[in-house]
């Protein structure tokens, strides 16, 4: 026998005992002799439909124990709604058994995005009402500071029992925030953190006012420039009670030229 035809002979050999093989794992043949017959899901499912989650599990389970694409379906799984990560398994000899970890949403950012406790963003799914989340926004690079200033500036209104619905950092690096009550506060870029801290300080005194405070702009070395609304609704039957007059400098120079406006010193 020549040389090239005992060659020739081994590959044939080899062909002969691969293909069977090769077929059972790529699901040629064998997935009705070795169906994955049962799902098992872990984790604690409480946003992730589970409907959903079969459906996009089956057409990977059905090729078989042996030639199931473990890493496509798990990539599959993690693109559901409201999932943050995944693990697909196989369990002999008819489970595939899948793991999912859900996001935890902590606020909204921006107009299509949710934020997770984990500080990762997401899509906003399509039904779901998250307007009892806060809202926040900014440069997705500056997720961690916006979130840092957010929970800073909980804890101080928190003592004067307003809550922080809105942060956001525009392009520019400058903050505004809202409160509970609709205030609007325009902060600034530099030494946020100490302008609402001089702010906290005299907010008591503002919302003693009959007058509704709309907006105050943090933005000066030394004071700030308030907005105010309409009166606010009379007590006890129409009987308006007044505060004590809040004691206050001249409006700055820069702030005149604005009837509704005034300068506070902190």
């Amino acid at each position: 026998m020549s040389n090239a035809l005992r060659v020739l002979t081994w590959i044939l050999a080899l062909a002969l005992v691969a293909l069977p093989v090769v077929a059972v794992f790529n699901g040629w043949i064998g997935a009705e002799r070795w169906p994955l017959k049962r799902l098992r899901v872990g984790g604690e499912l409480h946003r992730v439909d589970p409907a959903q989650l079969r459906a996009v599990v089956l057409p990977y389970a059905a090729r078989g124990y042996f030639a199931v694409q473990l890493s496509d379906a798990q990539r599959a799984v993690e693109r559901l709604p409201w999932v943050e990560r995944a693990q697909v398994r196989k369990r002999w000899p008819d489970v595939l058994e899948v793991t999912v970890i859900e996001h935890k949403p902590f606020a909204r950012w921006g107009s299509d995005k949710l934020l997770s406790v984990d500080g990762a963003l997401f899509p906003l799914p399509r039904n779901v009402d998250a307007s009892a989340l806060p809202q926040l926004g900014g440069p997705e690079s500056q997720v961690a500071e916006v979130v840092a200033l957010y929970n800073e500036s909980t804890q101080l209104f928190a003592p004067l029992g307003l809550k922080v619905d809105a942060l956001a950092m525009d392009a520019r690096g400058s903050w505004s925030l809202t409160l509970g009550n609709g205030l609007n506060v325009v902060i600034g870029r530099a030494d946020a953190r100490p302008r609402l801290q001089r702010f906290v300080r005299l907010l008591p005194r503002l919302l003693g006012d009959p007058r509704q405070l709309a907006s105050v702009d943090l933005r000066y070395t030394n004071g700030f420039a308030l907005t105010w609304g309409n009166a606010r609704p009379a007590a006890n039957d129409g009987a308006a009670t007044t505060p004590p007059p809040v004691s206050a400098p001249a409006p700055m120079a820069a702030l005149t030229a604005h009837a509704s406006q005034q300068a506070f010193h902190a």
